[in-house]
């Protein structure tokens, strides 16, 4: 008994010091607006400082202060780090907004004129520049039929047939 009371004590605290390093990307074609509109959400902490390491800017998603600043900060980063083809054509997102919801944030994007989607190609290497323990999760979501995958750092694409 005590031996098992140790051991779940030991995991336990390893949790603490080794915190869970995962963000999320849900991704759903609307195809009435025939758009993309993808969301994203991450650790507060983890994105700011993967922010301040691929573009050089400290920025603050705790206590927003300049929110022109975030957005621009936010936009830059997540266009060097989540990368769409749809049908084999890059896309672009569009920054619609973020929100701090307790510890995450998250980011909403938009793509607009995609009237349908029959190959989504994704490269997500998103929080790699905060934890080498980083997974992403992507779902996606096409005429009502979702699929998702899990990217362990360091493997940074994925592919959806639909």
């Amino acid at each position: 008994m005590v031996l098992v009371i140790h051991k779940w004590l030991l995991l336990a605290y390893l949790s603490l010091v080794h915190p869970l390093y995962v963000a999320v990307t849900e991704i759903n074609h609307n195809a009435q607006e025939k758009t993309l509109e993808i969301s994203c959400k991450a650790f507060t902490d983890d994105l700011e400082k993967s922010i301040e390491k691929s573009t050089n800017q400290k920025v603050d998603l705790f206590n927003v202060k300049d929110k022109a600043a975030a957005e621009k900060a936010i936009t830059e980063y997540f266009r060097k780090h989540l990368i769409l083809k749809a049908d084999g054509k890059a896309i672009q997102l569009e920054l619609i907004g973020f929100e701090r919801e307790s510890e995450a944030v998250w980011s909403y994007f938009q793509v607009n004129n995609i009237a349908s989607v029959k190959k989504l190609e994704i490269t997500n290497n998103i929080l790699y520049e905060a934890s080498n323990d980083q997974i992403n999760l992507i779902h996606v979501t096409v005429n009502g039929n979702r699929k998702s995958t899990k990217l362990d750092f360091p493997d940074t694409h994925a592919s959806f047939d639909f």
